[in-house]
């Protein structure tokens, strides 16, 4: 059996009254993408930023590479990285100096190959010497993803990857992280509003409402489960408390 990369036991974060996440399970295994479903407000965000060490867990376990994540938080955080195009790089750096301060933070030995890899590959070549204030939000949204790949992760967190693209742009950086995730046995954490996007990167799907995970599987068998023909649909019913058989039958 294969050792999962991620492990994550009976995790809870509570604001006094509010339990943002409220006791969820949940394991990611090498080469694994997984999607985080569910509406604003349900979790997603405080999940990844617990996975991440930005918060502190209220109650439970997550282990990442088989280590004690809040004990041994430096070990796994140089393999990890993240990208949310809702996060801003500092603006006044041109995209070169953004790439190159996070490729030190990561140690990334052959920073300047792999920052003119990474701007070919995501197609920033020519924004190399723009500030980072002064990109569009497609061309934001595409540094935020090099940035995220500069260390080469073996796990990596995305939050709406393909947020402000074009559909053709954001279909070829999906071709993209197939391309990584196949070639590099990395594993994905995947929060995404795009059911379409889902459905063609998720090999697994958490769905998640007021903290909790409600429902899980495979995308085709949540098509099965509630009788519907795509991910929106299941979404809408999970969303709106319709029974799975009250949902087959609407």
């Amino acid at each position: 059996m294969t050792t999962a990369m991620v492990e994550v036991v009976g995790l809870a974060k509570r604001y006094e009254a509010v339990r943002a996440v409220d006791g969820i399970d949940f394991t990611l295994a090498p080469g694994e993408v997984v999607g985080l479903l569910g509406g604003n407000g349900a979790g997603k965000t405080t999940t990844i930023a617990m996975l991440l060490g930005l918060l502190v867990p209220s109650a439970g376990r997550v282990r990442i590479f088989g280590q004690d994540f809040l004990a041994h938080r430096h070990r796994c955080l140089p393999r990890m990285n993240f990208s949310s195009p809702y996060v801003d790089l500092p603006n006044r750096l041109t995209v070169e100096q953004n790439l190159a301060v996070y490729a030190r933070l990561y140690g990334v030995a052959d920073r300047k190959a792999r920052i003119a890899e990474l701007a070919r590959d995501l197609d920033i070549a020519d924004l190399l010497d723009r500030p980072s204030g002064k990109l569009s939000s497609g061309q934001k949204t595409r540094l935020a993803l090099a940035k995220a790949l500069v260390n080469r992760p073996s796990l990596l967190l995305l939050d709406e990857p393909t947020a402000s693209l074009d559909p053709d742009t954001a279909d070829w950086v999906r071709g993209y992280l197939e391309r990584y995730r196949r070639e590099s046995g990395a594993a994905i954490l995947l929060a995404s509003h795009n059911m379409a996007e889902v459905e063609r990167l998720c090999d697994r799907v958490l769905m998640m409402k007021a903290g909790r995970i409600v429902d899980r599987g495979r995308p085709e068998e949540l098509l099965a489960r509630y009788g519907r023909q795509n991910l929106e649909q299941v979404f809408l019913d999970i969303a709106r408390d319709r029974a799975q058989g009250q949902a087959a039958a609407s």
